[in-house]
């Protein structure tokens, strides 16, 4: 009986330990799962039976939504701004991180503490200068200037991941590269750098998540229609929603926005663990 009690007992307070995860989960999972349902439905469908999942799914919506206010084209927009963004975030980011953790010159300190005080800068209050200057570079209302103020936003938050993460790597490795008559660029591009895959697949994960729902940046530099962005074609469709009725179609383009995002994160879960624990366990 004694054994039994204490099973029962381990087995009670395990079931306890899970209670709130599984909360926290339903807490997190529902608001996406009325979404998706959201926008299988007609508007009618929307204010009579909100909580019921639809009569008849109206996949329609997706179509007339990726055409209308021409949110397909926004989404090639931003997969084309997004991509181009994380090319030049990872490829700077990687060196200037690579070169403040790896050697020792004179401000590097400075130039360090510089990259983390970006970090602390709140977008709003560079949104008016910043507007000035590419406006006067003509920089703006193109997305050059758009993947530009990107990337020099994002890169102290790369830097700051890439850093620690450089520091954690053994000498020895880059030691063993110069013997064997391998430059300082070498030994970062094809030795460092491919060990330092988890740290930058996590780095870019965070980014992407940051660029492919930025919003304010977008509205201020960007004023072509035809160069919109996934989040201004959306605020664009829930002003129209002030004249129409179209709700599915509306809650149908909120899935698009989210759906790219949540695959990443289904598919690299691991990868981002990973990233962000090495440097930590190998230091």
């Amino acid at each position: 009986m004694g054994k039994t009690s204490l099973r029962r007992t381990e087995g009670l307070r395990r079931a306890l330990m899970y209670v709130p995860l599984v909360i926290y989960s339903v807490i997190v999972v529902y608001p996406m799962v009325w979404l998706l349902s959201a926008s299988l439905k007609t508007s009618l469908e929307l204010f009579e039976s909100p909580w019921k999942l639809p009569a008849v799914p109206q996949w329609n919506n997706f179509g007339r939504v990726w055409s209308k206010v021409g949110i397909g084209q926004c989404f090639a927009n931003s997969v084309f701004v997004t991509a181009v963004t994380m090319f030049f975030i990872l490829l700077i980011g990687s060196m200037a991180a690579y070169a403040l953790a790896r050697f020792k010159f004179r401000g590097r300190d400075l130039i360090h503490n510089t990259f983390m005080s970006g970090m602390m800068f709140p977008v709003f209050l560079g949104i008016v200068p910043l507007f000035l200057l590419l406006r006067n570079l003509g920089m703006w209302n193109n997305y050059f200037g758009l993947i530009a103020s990107y990337v020099a936003f994002s890169l102290s938050f790369t830097v700051f991941i890439l850093t620690g993460f450089f520091r954690s790597l053994p000498h020895e490795l880059s030691e063993a590269g110069m013997i064997d008559g391998c430059s300082h660029f070498t030994v970062f591009w094809r030795i460092m750098l491919p060990i330092a895959k988890p740290g930058l697949i996590a780095a870019g994960i965070f980014n992407f998540f940051g660029i492919w729902n930025e919003y304010p940046l977008a509205l201020v530099i960007i004023a072509d229609d035809k160069l919109r962005t996934l989040p201004l074609g959306i605020a664009a469709l829930v002003m129209q929603q002030q004249y129409e009725t179209d709700w599915g179609a509306l809650f149908a383009g909120l899935v698009i926005v989210m759906l790219p995002t949540l695959l990443v994160y289904l598919f690299f879960q691991r990868q981002i663990t990973e990233g962000l624990t090495a440097g930590a366990i190998k230091g």
